[in-house]
């Protein structure tokens, strides 16, 4: 922590008696407020820590002086006693002295300093930190205000990027500034500050260091009151910051909880964005039922619920990964072993939905969440606002759903016989599509159809250069689950038996992943509806219908 500067103007009494008049040191005094003149005069500040009795005894022996003085150099203290006469021949004003008795007791304390802004961690080895002063410089060196190496292990090498005066933060008024001394860099939300150059640091800002993807805190600026709305036991538990997802429901936010900092995800569901509040009722009730009844390592798990009168506020684990659309779009196509990796923890996921007895409806990239992010980490189905939990025997005859992701029974049969399980098969096949391929099989600039048009036939192009490195295996995945009819679709479990994914090192990388504690019960028990009888397929038959659409068509820019 830095030292503490006095305030200009806060210089020792002799100091003011020396340069003042007796007419400028009754003036200055006559716009000070009592707390002023106390900050100023050491005998004030001495008095704080004495008794009433003790005060008095020291404030008429400081005048004694004072007075003494006076008659030396002909000048007289703001904070000596005068005459009635010298008073009125003045300023006009009285002297605190001459207004005694004022007594210690009488003077409010000052309040205990407020933070401006809290610094939260959002990296391992770093801590949170209340900025209370004008500014703080971060770095290795010993120097710093905020030393950065982490206090479970002292002179760790992984904090060896930084440089040992990396980046300051300040305010000036009422705006925070962050000023880069690094040689590697500082980020504010991604952005390059650039040495002895700054940038303003706004709420919810995220800090990275050395690295743009090395996100080490992110700044709540304490004076903007953004909490007030909130339910007050989701205040008292947890500090909601910066955005991290939007839907159309509501949006989702990153949330620490304020006894251990742990990181967790909010998701806000707006009542106003339903047509009726009774739908906004039902689909959050229902979705909050599926969350605190699904227990699956590869489905996001619940941690709160809290409602006011127009949002709902579900508390879910965070995965640090982000979606899984936002990994394909910046690879543009994901290696097929990674893709495999990702579908088969997909399947697994949506086959203990079906055999609890929920359909999940809205299947798509955004709402397969990352662990991290590697390559090879652990991913989780998630947003059940879509879902349905269904009776025994009863078809869904709703359309709902994002419309590239959605069944063609979704279209065609939603208001007569309704559809099932497999609109989730469907939209898995073309999840996979979009991992394998890098764009979506149904796309308005394929073609002169619309999406729907091209969903209800079938239609989808699979573009030579985008999938000639892709296995004949994985395309027959994608083959069997986009067919229209849905009594001749790939079911989840007859994909789980196919050969692409017969891959037994990749199962284990999975499994490993779903149970790190070694708990492979619940593993154990999934596989065991793997060997369900098949109705009736050859997982090698080659699907016999042709897809009209021309394989020769260019690649529309900007799908994904």
């Amino acid at each position: 922590m830095s030292e503490e500067v006095p305030p200009e103007g806060a210089r020792p009494q002799a100091q003011s008696q020396s340069t003042q008049s007796p007419s400028q040191a009754q003036s200055t005094q006559s716009t000070q407020s009592p707390s002023q003149g106390q900050s100023t005069q050491s005998p004030s500040q001495a008095q704080s820590t004495q008794s009433p009795s003790q005060a008095q005894s020291t404030q008429s022996t400081q005048s004694l002086s004072q007075t003494k003085s006076q008659s030396q150099t002909g000048s007289s203290s703001s904070s000596a006693p005068t005459s009635g006469s010298q008073s009125s021949s003045g300023s006009g004003t009285l002297s605190s002295v001459d207004t005694i008795p004022v007594t210690l007791p009488s003077v409010p304390e000052e309040p205990e300093p407020q933070p401006w802004g809290r610094l939260l961690p959002m990296a391992r080895g770093f801590r949170s930190h209340d900025c209370i002063e004008d500014q703080y410089l971060f770095g290795r060196g010993s120097k710093c205000n905020y030393v950065l190496d982490d206090p479970d292990d002292r002179g760790s090498n992984k904090f060896r990027i930084y440089s040992k005066k990396h980046f300051r933060i300040y305010r000036d008024g009422s705006e925070v500034f962050v000023e880069d001394y690094s040689n590697n860099g500082t980020f504010v939300d991604g952005i390059l500050i650039g040495k002895g150059k700054k940038l303003p640091l706004v709420n919810n800002a995220v800090l990275a260091l050395a690295e743009q993807r090395n996100k080490v805190f992110v700044f709540i600026d304490l004076m903007f009151d953004d909490q007030s709305t909130l339910p007050k036991e989701l205040q008292e538990k947890y500090l909601l910051t910066r955005r991290i997802g939007t839907g159309v429901c509501g949006e989702v936010r990153l949330a620490f909880e304020r006894s251990n900092c742990k990181k967790f995800a909010v998701k806000i569901i707006n009542k106003k964005n339903f047509q009726s509040e009774g739908t906004a009722t039902r689909n959050a009730k229902t979705e909050i039922e599926i969350l605190q009844r699904v227990d699956h390592p590869c489905l996001i798990k619940t941690e709160d619920f809290y409602q006011t009168d127009d949002s709902y506020y579900i508390v879910l684990e965070l995965m640090e990964g982000g979606e899984l659309f936002h990994k394909v779009k910046s690879q543009q196509q994901l290696n097929e072993s990674i893709a495999k990796l990702y579908f088969y923890q997909m399947l697994r996921a949506v086959q203990y939905l079906h055999s609890n007895g929920i359909i999940h409806r809205d299947l798509k990239p955004e709402n397969v969440l990352l662990s991290s992010q590697d390559d090879v980490c652990l991913i989780k189905v998630t947003d059940f606002n879509q879902s349905r939990i269904l009776e025994e025997a009863v078809l869904m005859r709703t359309l709902c759903g994002t419309p590239s992701y959605l069944a063609p029974e979704v279209f065609t049969h939603a208001s007569t016989t309704g559809y099932g399980l497999a609109v989730d098969a469907w939209s898995l096949g073309v999840l996979l599509f979009v991992c394998l391929g890098g764009y979506p099989p149904f796309h308005e600039s394929f073609g002169r159809q619309s999406i729907t048009d091209q969903i209800i036939r079938g239609e989808f192009t699979m573009v030579q250069s985008k999938w000639k490195h892709v296995s004949d295996q994985a395309k027959d995945v994608v083959r069997k689950l986009l067919v229209v009819d849905p009594s001749k679709r790939m079911t989840i479990d007859e994909a789980l038996l196919h050969p692409w994914l017969q891959d037994h090192v990749m199962m284990e990388t999975a499994h490993r992943l779903m149970y790190p504690s070694g708990d492979v019960s619940a593993a154990v028990q999934v596989r065991g509806s793997d060997t369900r009888r098949k109705r009736g397929r050859d997982e090698g038959d080659e699907e016999e219908e042709e897809h009209p659409a021309k394989r020769s068509q260019a690649l529309p820019r900007g799908l994904l």
